[in-house]
This record gives C-alpha cells, structure tokens and sequence, in this order.
C-alpha cells in the first residue's frame, strides 16, 4: 500500500471510531434525557432529549461521508469521492442552522407564553451528565477531526458543543426553578444566548462547504508554500500558471513549470517527477499533482 493510501485508511478509521463513540453516548443521553424529562416534570429536558436525536442524524451523515468520500478514484471518479465529505458537512451545518432557530423560537415561545416549570431534583442530576458527556466527546471529535482535516467531523464537534450548551441552558434552567419557582423562565433566556452561537457555527460549516464546492483556492500561504518547494528543486526555472483548489479534505494542484530547452524529453519528465514527489510528501494534503513542462524561451536579439 502507498503512503498515501495507507494515510488515508488510518485517518478513516480515526473518524469512523470517534463517530460510533458518539453513536453510543448519543443514545444513551436520549434515553435518560427523555424518561427523565418525563419524571422530572421538565419540558426543556424532554426537548433537550429531541435534540440529542439530531446528533444521531448527524453521525449517520458522518459515518455515510466518511465512509464514501475517502474512498480511492474508480474509473466513474477519477477525482476521487471527497466531495461527498463536503456536502455532508453542509448537511450537518444546515442541522445546526435549523435546530438552532427552532430552540430560538421554543424559547421566544416560552417567555412570551410564561410557560412555568417545576422540575425534580433527577433533572439537575442528568443535565450535569449530558454537560460532562458531550463536552468530553466535542473534544475528543475536534481534535481528530483537525486531526484528519475532515469538514464533516469537526462539524458533528460541534453538534455535540451545542448540545452541551443546551445542556447547559436547561441546568441553568431547572436549578433556578428547583431552588426558586419564581425563576421558571431562566432556562429560556439562557436557551436564547446558546442558540446564538449553535446557528453561528451552522452557517460556518455551510459557508467553509461552499467554498469547497465552488472550488475556492487554498490559503495564500499554502499557494506561497506550493510554489516555494516547486522552485527549490534542481532544474526548474520557473513557475507559472499555478492552480489550486479544496476536494474534501485533499488539495488538487496544477502547474506549468519552466526548464532548460535543451534538456531531452526524459530529463524534463525527471524534473517534473520531482517536483510532484516533493509536493505530495512535504505540504500537508496535497494528493493530486498536475504538472506542465515548458521550455525556457530564449531571448531574441
């Protein structure tokens, strides 16, 4: 197996298994949330426990893109199948962007309606559990999902934050209730401030997808870096007529670069060999080369 290839299997595993860690957490938190929303006389975690039903929707998109936007090129994707992982992280930040406005208006509901609510002491206990739980696993999915450089998981990081922080809304909630019934509306405006940020970072995933999309170059630093390690190699001239762009988590470069035009065909492809070889192996995820070999053009007298 390539170095490549081999990078790629390592880095599927990596986000598949942080995925069905998050699987298994998510059903557990929907199961208690809602029995003991239900017990504890607590609206906002019953609905704390819906939400937790949009992670598992999440990690099934999660484990779909993984799954089918690492796999190799076919003779049908000759580029590859990374833009699957694309759309499936805009599907995750469209989630994000929906469940967000839908927590803003229960909560806008609530406070124009004075909905009262007086919850059990169980309520405050399994909100500390669902903070902990989900803080835990945002962590640990952010950091191999930058690990991975992988859109769609470090979108579903965030997805397991913001059901912390709802999490967090609803503790802020019942123990303001439980200690003060004067105090039932806490938890919604607590609830208005974390929406805040749960649509924020949806309409970031669904912003960084679409610039994926439309084939938006890499960063300048990148572009400086690509055409830095071309030029340093022996033989090459110059470089020209570079093009980069985002396919999942891969970089695509295309570039023409210039050489002595009394070198033989075989001597040209040598340098060209080079400079592929040093892209792939020295600027993090460049996996595709395209290189045009030019002949210095000598100046006329």
């Amino acid at each position: 197996m390539c170095p490549i290839s081999e990078k790629r299997t390592q880095e599927l595993s990596l986000g598949l298994k942080v995925t069905w860690v998050g699987v298994i957490i998510n059903i557990f938190l929907v199961i208690i949330k809602i029995m003991a929303g239900v017990y504890g006389r607590s609206h906002a975690l019953v609905a704390d426990g819906v939400h937790s039903l949009s992670d598992l929707f999440t990690d099934v998109v999660v484990l779909f893109g993984l799954k089918w936007g690492r796999k190799e090129e076919d003779e049908e994707h000759p580029y590859g199948h990374a833009r699957i992982e694309t759309i499936s992280g805009m599907l995750i930040g469209i989630v994000l962007f929906v469940v967000g406005l839908g927590l803003t208006y229960n909560a806008v509901f609530s406070i124009y309606i004075h909905q009262e609510s007086h919850p059990r002491l169980i309520t405050i206990i399994v909100a500390s559990v669902s903070i902990l739980l989900k803080e835990w696993i945002f962590r640990y999915t952010r950091n191999v999902g930058e690990r991975i450089r992988s859109l769609v998981v470090i979108g579903n990081a965030w997805h397991h934050r913001s059901d912390a922080l709802t999490s967090v809304a609803v503790l802020i909630g019942v123990t303001g209730a439980y200690l003060n019934p004067s105090w039932y509306l806490a938890d919604s405006f607590a609830a208005l401030i974390v929406t805040y940020f749960i649509v924020k970072v949806g309409v970031q995933l669904m912003w960084k997808a679409m610039t994926e999309v439309i084939d938006t170059a890499p960063d300048k630093k990148v572009l400086q870096q690509l055409a830095y390690t071309s030029s340093t190699i022996e033989g090459v001239r110059e470089v020209h007529d570079m093009r980069a762009r985002h396919s999942g988590a891969q970089i695509f470069v295309e570039m023409h670069i210039v050489v002595d035009p009394n070198l033989t065909v075989y001597e040209g492809h040598k340098i060209a060999a080079a400079v592929k070889y040093r892209l792939l192996n020295e600027v993090t995820d460049v996996a595709r080369v395209i290189i045009h070999v030019d002949p210095e053009l000598k100046n006329k007298d």
